[in-house]
């Protein structure tokens, strides 16, 4: 099991030099790894950037999102063809930095509703879309980490079970998915059931306050989320997710009105202690 920390908490674009300081704390705190956004899908710049993070020995992962241009289960065949192309080059980045896996909702455009449910012309749209992104993950040996999300974000996927279903159905070694305790808070009727339903394509998981700021100041139940996790032998990465004022594009996206923590480096400091001891102390 590896802790790391989604640096999205500061920016959306952490190839700039002077983020270069903040990962060096970030090392002297304790984590194993950082998750690089990729959204300037450049991969000279993550390059350079999986060099410093060689040096410092912080591990990655990195995450990105897909939009209306490139919605992989839009109607329209270009859009489609975009989001294999946009998740092609990411992947490329992702080997560029040295990041193992690529997470997110990859599999639909984020924010984008159709004011119905998905219906099977989407979900089989989906499906074959990822097959062809996941056959560029094993070019490139990046693991994905499908992301269900909750009903306010998304509609394909919404629980556990959906992205068990649905990576499934895609059926490619490198396609699985990943769980996020701030949407299973909202979605999940039974936390137990819903990660030993998807344990065996678990990637990755994402540790999330039910209100985006420091774990374990919130209302998500981590005794069971941990003893859970602990009984499916689970030993991947388990990496802070929060979200603050830091980056304006995304407070606006996640709806962050107001200041939840200290700052973010006292979030990092309290989420990782946090997560040692609960793991620690977890049956």
């Amino acid at each position: 099991m590896k802790i790391g920390i989604n640096l999205l908490l500061w920016s959306g674009d952490v190839t700039d030099e002077k983020f270069l300081p903040l990962l060096g704390r970030l090392k002297e705190m304790g984590f194993d790894g950082v998750e690089l956004p990729i959204f300037d899908m450049q991969p000279k710049k993550f390059a350079a950037l999986g060099r410093r993070l060689d040096d410092l020995g912080l591990a990655r992962t990195a995450v990105t999102v897909r939009n209306i241009n490139d919605n992989p289960i839009g109607a329209d065949p270009k859009s489609r063809a975009a989001a294999v192309q946009n998740s092609k080059l990411a992947l490329e980045c992702c080997q560029a930095s040295g990041a193992t896996h690529l997470v997110g909702p990859l599999y639909a455009a984020l924010g984008v509703f159709s004011g119905e449910g998905p219906t099977a012309d989407e979900w089989r749209w989906g499906v074959e879309t990822m097959s062809a992104i996941a056959d560029h993950a094993e070019t490139y040996k990046v693991t994905l980490g499908l992301e269900f999300l909750n009903r306010f974000e998304i509609y394909l996927l919404n629980t556990a079970a959906d992205a068990t279903r649905f990576v499934r159905d895609v059926n490619k070694p490198r396609c699985k998915m990943m769980y996020d305790t701030f949407h299973a808070n909202i979605e999940e009727k039974n936390i137990s059931v819903a990660i030993e339903t998807c344990a065996p394509e678990l990637a990755h998981v994402h540790i999330s306050e039910n209100d985006r700021s420091t774990p374990g100041k919130g209302q998500v139940n981590w005794t069971e989320t941990f003893a859970t996790l602990k009984k499916i032998h689970y030993d991947g990465w388990l990496t802070i997710e929060a979200f603050g004022l830091a980056l304006k594009e995304l407070a606006a996206a996640t709806k962050i009105w107001r200041r939840m923590y200290v700052d973010e480096e006292t979030l990092a400091r309290e989420g990782l202690a946090f997560i040692k001891r609960s793991w620690n102390d977890a049956a």
